[in-house]
């Protein structure tokens, strides 16, 4: 049994802690942030990941900062690497 959670997408976190407790639609926060719906569309379901410009824009609209949207990212793609990738048969190098 692991410990580990699985990993949360960004656009889960924008869905979940974001646009629901407003009552927002994926529709009215890409025309808010001007960008194309299908950009947060495809966010919140997690098809797409999320771009520094987008989490500029989240963090402008949403009072954070882009670094915590990136954050979000790095360690969503980071588990899905670490669960599906295999480095057992690589030798680690050490400096003389």
């Amino acid at each position: 049994m692991s410990l580990l959670k699985e990993p949360v997408h960004p656009g889960e976190v924008l869905k979940q802690l974001y646009l629901m407790p407003l009552g927002m639609s994926a529709m009215e926060l890409a025309r808010r942030l001007g960008v194309p719906r299908t950009r947060i569309e495809r966010l919140v379901k997690g098809t797409t990941a999320m771009s520094p410009d987008t989490a500029m824009r989240l963090a402008r609209a949403f009072n954070t900062t882009p670094t915590y949207w990136m954050n979000m990212q790095t360690n969503f793609d980071m588990a899905v690497a670490a669960a599906t990738i295999d480095v057992s048969d690589i030798d680690p190098l050490v400096a003389a």
